[in-house]
């Protein structure tokens, strides 16, 4: 969420870095700020109705101890009726107040200022491609006719058990999930994640922290008897364990990492686009987390970008990076890398990892903060990445790696998976 300060210094780079995002609603930013002006007079109202209130009641006592009930009677009375102007006053206050915070909630984060312009995935810049895409030959299978030859994932079986986007990993499909989520949990503890095993349904609370609520409500899944949400990335868990927090300034940065499973209701599109592992209503992935100083946050996410496509590197996949555009951002994110892998078989693109710096977006939703030298409470900021989403990384790996016989596993997962191919 963004601060009521910045908002009312800063209302004409505001209105501008939103519609960089392709925002439609920047009036609010100018309801937002006439909220504001309109709850600042109200609050000063009520102190002055307080002060006099005060004062009065002072007076009141030394005329009854002079004897002066009389005068002491007419000014009580007015001092009712200054009681009675502060409840109205804090009725206007409340009511102000309420409409400002449900207008604050509906601003996305503002997009750094090295975000460019555009519309969709296709506006967005590449900044770096690595690794040869003619890796298989014409022949090469896509990875569900794969997982189907060699006995690995059975989507028909899930969509008979819970529904389509539900796939059942099996046999050494299984153990490459299980290889994957070791290695990446290893990898992060290297670079001082703490592992985490988080719960994976949250309250309404986590997820208004983060920012899902309510902008992505409709694409998490709801459990109505009990309140709660099924997570849709163990960013939420782990960011909100600081919610309401004042942490210690020499504890910045706080880095954790987590597996989960992960739920996600979006429907998609036809086709490819989705068969498969492409996109999934279930899938596993290793998260990091990291809450940091202000003035390091973007060192960080260059880092974490790093972190990230090495892992990549490490699997051997052909990759690329994008540095997406205002309109292609998510409403919580200032920057965001997106990392993607070629799939051989398709011919295309998968993205499998997200790298994002939320600035004090998140921090000012579930209130995380920090002293800092001065003395003085300071948002901190947040940034995620995942480290990385499993089914694409699978789908990728599958087809990648094939050959007439079989599929051969990338060198780093062999003692995690016991075996160098299928």
């Amino acid at each position: 969420m963004l601060t009521l300060s910045y908002i009312r210094e800063n209302r004409d780079d505001v209105v501008k870095r939103l519609q960089l995002k392709n925002f439609k609603g920047v009036e609010l930013v100018d309801n937002i700020i006439a909220l504001d002006s309109l709850r600042r007079k109200l609050q000063k109202e009520m102190d002055d109705n307080l002060a006099e209130s005060n004062r009065l009641s002072k007076e009141i006592g030394i005329l009854f101890k002079e004897g002066k009930k009389e005068a002491a009677d007419i000014l009580k009375q007015e001092t009712v009726t200054l009681k009675d102007n502060i409840r109205i006053l804090q009725e206007k206050f409340d009511l102000a107040e309420k409409e400002q915070n449900d207008m604050l909630v509906l601003l996305p984060n503002l997009p750094n200022a090295s975000v460019k312009p555009g519309y969709a995935a296709e506006d967005n810049e590449i900044i770096h491609t690595s690794g040869d895409l003619d890796i298989v030959g014409e022949s090469a299978l896509p990875h569900w006719d794969l997982a189907k030859k060699y006995d690995l994932i059975d989507f028909e079986l899930g969509n008979k058990i819970s529904g389509a986007g539900f796939p059942v990993y099996k046999g050494k499909g299984a153990k490459l999930q299980r290889a994957l989520i070791n290695f990446f949990l290893d990898e992060a503890g290297k670079q001082g994640y703490l592992e985490i095993e988080p719960p994976i349904m949250i309250n309404e609370a986590s997820g208004f922290g983060t920012g899902q609520l309510p902008d992505k409500e409709g694409q998490m899944y709801f459990v109505e008897k009990d309140g709660l949400y099924l997570i849709p990335t163990a960013e939420v868990p782990l960011t909100n364990i600081y919610r309401d927090v004042m942490v210690k300034e020499d504890e910045l940065p706080i880095k954790l990492t987590a597996y989960t499973p992960c739920f996600r209701r979006e429907a998609g599109s036809y086709g490819k686009d989705v068969r498969g592992l492409n996109r999934l209503h279930q899938f596993d992935k290793v998260e990091i987390v990291q809450i940091v100083n202000p003035d390091k946050s973007y060192a960080i996410l260059e880092d974490m970008k790093d972190y990230v496509s090495g892992l990549i590197e490490k699997l051997g996949l052909p990759y690329r990076i994008l540095k997406l555009c205002g309109g292609d951002m998510s409403f919580t994110s200032a920057l965001t890398y997106d990392m993607e892998v070629y799939s051989a078989a398709q011919k295309r693109w998968l993205e499998v990892s997200s790298v994002s710096n939320f600035e004090n977006f998140q921090a000012n939703r579930a209130k995380i903060r920090f002293k800092d030298k001065e003395g003085r409470s300071v948002l901190a900021h947040t940034l995620n990445g995942s480290a990385l989403a499993l089914p694409r990384i699978v789908a990728a790996i599958l087809e990648n790696n094939q050959d007439e016989d079989g599929i051969n596993i990338p060198k780093v997962l062999v003692p995690y998976t016991g075996f160098e191919r299928i």
